[in-house]
């Protein structure tokens, strides 16, 4: 029957075309010069959540530049420490990108950071929920620019439910046994809390399933 294989293109297009959730983030923007006035107290700060992306695009000119020069900078991220005194010497530190091509061709120079769990590439780094980032630019010799700082706090901390009731299995205090030990089966993992609510899609599907099957048979 003809309409058999209309209903799988149907059944594949509705599938194909939902959206997915966390597939893509959104973008924020950091133009890193001398002229951002945040970037040079030090209290600029951005929250980007996962499979978020954080473009900084570099000092641009298209004539000749300023006349104390161009500003070109080498970007690091650091830990507090280095960030509160925008030095890029300690332990913790290592050079991320170099904005150096300050009269490139076809605009500023951009580089993009995707604030990820895990990632494949040996230069890429990750990310975790609840954590703050540090990035600082040391200027590289003969540079006219000056030190910026950026915060990049990643949402959200993952956190787990207290109970405010001991389950009746549980010692009570004075007995040498922590409450917060022990889980409502005896051990440390929480139990689960249940799911979500079947999507739109889902359950078309399960409504046109016996549909399928039935014009299968004729």
């Amino acid at each position: 029957m003809r309409l058999l294989p209309l209903l799988r293109t149907v059944l594949w297009a509705s599938l194909l075309g939902s959206p997915l959730r966390g597939g893509s983030g959104l973008r924020h923007a950091v133009y890193w010069n001398s002229s951002n006035p945040r970037l040079l107290r030090g209290d600029a700060a951005v929250e980007l959540g996962l499979n978020d992306y954080l473009d900084i695009f570099c000092p641009h000119y298209d004539g000749p530049g300023p006349p104390e020069g161009p500003e070109t900078f080498a970007l690091f991220m650091v830990d507090l420490a280095g960030y509160e005194t925008c030095q890029a010497g300690g332990t913790g530190a290592f050079k991320r990108w170099e904005c150096a091509r300050p009269f490139a061709p076809f605009g500023p120079v951009r580089f993009s950071e995707k604030i990820q769990r895990f990632t494949p590439f040996s230069l890429g780094f990750e990310f975790l929920p609840g954590e703050t980032y540090y990035y600082i630019s040391v200027p590289i010799p003969e540079s006219s620019g000056r030190c910026l700082r950026l915060q990049v706090s990643v949402c959200c901390k993952e956190t787990t439910e207290v109970l405010t009731t001991a389950p009746p299995f549980v010692l009570r205090q004075g007995n040498g046994v922590s409450r917060e030990s022990l889980g409502p089966g005896g051990g440390s993992t929480p139990a689960w809390q249940g799911g979500r609510a079947p999507s739109p899609l889902c359950l078309l599907l399960l409504l046109l399933l016996p549909l399928l099957r039935l014009l299968r048979g004729l």
